[in-house]
């Protein structure tokens, strides 16, 4: 079955006027269940988690502080949220998603979590919409657990993956792929261990020949018994902080081979949803959808 995280403090509103579209939160699960994608019984309500499995991956100082709400304001601009209680309960609960879908994914070959994908925090910061990394915390939880011991993270969010980048580098058993536009945010870049950045204007065919020439050959030299995929949708070209030319059809397809490449050579993938700006947002959740509709069809 397939099994996905959602909570309702993840459609928290932010502001009036801030460009981060939060109701994609409310209405992917609604359009899921509308159009018979999902039931009910796919959806669980994760909780807020021990702090020792945040403080796995994040240092004491920064997350306290972030609980305490006492980052230092140049610290808290960073982040581009206006800091409140509320919003660090949401990417603690985020996180507990991401740990619980792990689990699930371990179970049933796949699991998703509605929210998530949060790779620009660091161990000590956070940065552009993020506050913990929840793959990161994930990838610790399930290694600390002895569940895994090799994981690869396969990050096509638009956005490089610096945070998640920084958190496991020198870490041998944690593989950080980032393929991403190169000139979009963040503009000075981490070292992932594998980086492939995309000229603007990258039309479906060369994505897609550049991932089906790169993943398979990672997963047979890196070996994994575990993969985060985090798919962003923010690589079509109508995204609004994107810089990429795909169509939602291109996408799709692009999900659609990592799954099958997963599915293929039995590694449970853990998928979490990432960036989406589009104007439309019509379009955001049709295409974060289409990763939903991909999963139950290969799967289940």
């Amino acid at each position: 079955m397939l099994k996905i995280a959602f909570h309702p403090i993840y459609k928290h509103p932010l502001p009036k006027g801030h460009r981060f579209p939060m109701e994609k939160y409310e209405l992917l699960p609604q359009q899921l269940l509308h159009e018979g994608t999902c039931n009910d019984t796919n959806f669980f309500e994760p909780s807020k988690p021990n702090d020792r499995y945040i403080l796995a991956v994040h240092t004491p100082e920064y997350y306290y502080d972030l609980v305490n709400i006492t980052l230092d304001q140049r610290a808290a601009r960073k982040i581009g949220f206006p800091l409140s209680e509320t919003l660090v309960e949401r990417e603690v609960i985020i996180a507990d998603g991401t740990i619980k879908a792990s689990e699930f994914a371990l179970k049933y070959g796949i699991a998703m979590n509605i929210a998530g994908g949060t790779h620009h925090a660091y161990t000590n910061r956070g940065e552009a919409f993020c506050l913990l990394n929840d793959q990161a915390i994930g990838v610790r939880y399930l290694q600390n657990k002895g569940l895994v011991n090799k994981v690869l993270i396969v990050d096509l969010d638009v956005h490089q993956g610096n945070g998640t980048a920084e958190i496991f580098r020198n870490d041998d058993s944690v593989f950080t792929f980032s393929m991403h536009g190169k000139g979009n945010y963040p503009f000075k870049k981490e070292q992932s261990d594998l980086d492939i950045s995309l000229e603007n204007n990258t039309d479906d065919a060369t994505y897609l020949k550049i991932l089906k020439d790169t993943l398979p050959r990672l997963i047979d030299e890196q070996q994994p018994d575990f993969i985060y995929h985090l798919c962003g949708v923010d690589v079509i070209a109508s995204d609004k902080l994107g810089k990429l030319s795909m169509s939602i059809e291109g996408c799709k397809e692009r999900d659609k081979f990592v799954l099958h490449t997963c599915k293929a050579r039995n590694i449970p993938v853990m998928c979490s949803m990432g960036g989406g700006y589009s104007s439309d947002i019509k379009i955001i959740v049709d295409a974060h959808a289409n990763t939903y509709r991909l999963a139950q069809e290969i799967y289940f």
